[in-house]
């Protein structure tokens, strides 16, 4: 029996000094075990609930589950326990971002790095973050095709995959930062994708898709689709052209076609038009969206001041008439 006691207490002891060892759960301990640490972190704030650090460490842990949503609970408590707490911030930052709320994580990030400026990696994450609201996408449309601009920056020719299908569009661009953004849209209308190509340019990657009917497409998604964008580390996600169709590959540098094409009549006005387009201010191209849409096609303004506070009217030429697809 004593034998026995004497095993027991030394567990016991062993037990105690562990906890002990750990009392402030080092990032270390949570690397090795996050599941193992949430239920010690879990026991120990239920003791006391108001450790801003043990917070951060739980956020941390839960962090490393994919709890994302939970670290963002306890990165905010433990804010609100030490407003001064650097890595509060830095937990909530992470967890948001993985939410990709990236707007929401960039001012947490920013409010970190004043209270601990010597950190760097409040700098790195906010350098992402950046990348990531920066990386937006935008379509307009000509007589015979449909034109997709994705908004990145020094992209490499080699970092962008696009894939075509009959009703679909998969791109997926690797962003300075080591991420990619995947664009996979189901299409309105369906496109010649043989004839499809794109191209990658300095501050965007764009997308021509050849329509294979000249009508004027409404919008870009098909009926009950949303177009699905995806922010993903690639460690994290083996591929983003896994997706169900017969994709055709097109990998095209269509710079050289260019230089050789010829345009004449409707051609050139129309390559004059997608300039106008490309090189617009945000306020230019919503000017060009609204008044191609509205009238039908049949006027294409750049004034948002006029355009931006009425409807525009169809105003076909004289000598046509306007016919609704």
């Amino acid at each position: 029996m004593s034998a026995f006691l004497t095993v027991t207490n030394s567990a016991c002891v062993v037990a105690s000094f562990r906890r002990a060892a750990r009392s402030s759960f080092p990032d270390s301990f949570i690397d090795e075990d996050p599941q193992q640490a949430l239920e010690e972190l879990n026991d120990a704030l239920e003791a006391s609930s108001d450790n801003a650090e043990w917070l951060c460490q739980r956020a941390y842990a839960h962090i490393l589950v994919k709890n994302y949503s939970l670290a963002v609970d306890d990165a905010k408590r433990a804010s609100h326990l030490k407003p001064n707490l650097p890595l509060a911030f830095l937990r909530r930052g992470i967890a948001e971002y993985h939410l990709t709320q990236y707007e929401s994580s960039h001012a947490a990030f920013t409010q970190g790095l004043q209270l601990d400026s010597s950190d760097k990696s409040f700098q790195i994450w906010i350098r992402r973050c950046e990348e990531m609201i920066g990386s937006k996408y935008d379509w307009y449309q000509t007589e015979s095709q449909v034109i997709v601009t994705i908004m990145a920056k020094n992209v490499p020719k080699d970092g962008v995959s696009v894939s075509f299908a009959e009703r679909g569009l998969l791109a997926t661009v690797r962003l300075t930062s080591g991420e990619d953004f995947s664009l996979d849209l189901h299409l309105l209308h369906p496109i010649v994708s043989q004839q499809s190509t794109f191209k990658v340019l300095t501050t965007k990657v764009e997308i021509k898709m050849k329509k294979m009917e000249a009508i004027r497409w409404e919008k870009l998604e098909g009926e009950g689709q949303e177009p699905s964008i995806k922010h993903f580390n690639p460690n994290e996600n083996p591929s983003s052209s896994q997706s169900a169709g017969k994709w055709d590959k097109i990998v095209v540098d269509i710079s050289e076609e260019e230089k050789q094409e010829k345009l004449e009549g409707d051609a050139a006005l129309n390559k004059l038009f997608q300039q106008i387009y490309s090189d617009g201010s945000d306020e230019v191209k919503r000017a060009m969206n609204k008044s191609f849409m509205e009238s039908g096609g049949t006027v294409l303004s750049t004034n948002w001041t006029d355009v931006g506070k009425r409807k525009v009217d169809i105003s076909p030429p004289d000598d046509a008439e306007f016919k609704k697809y």
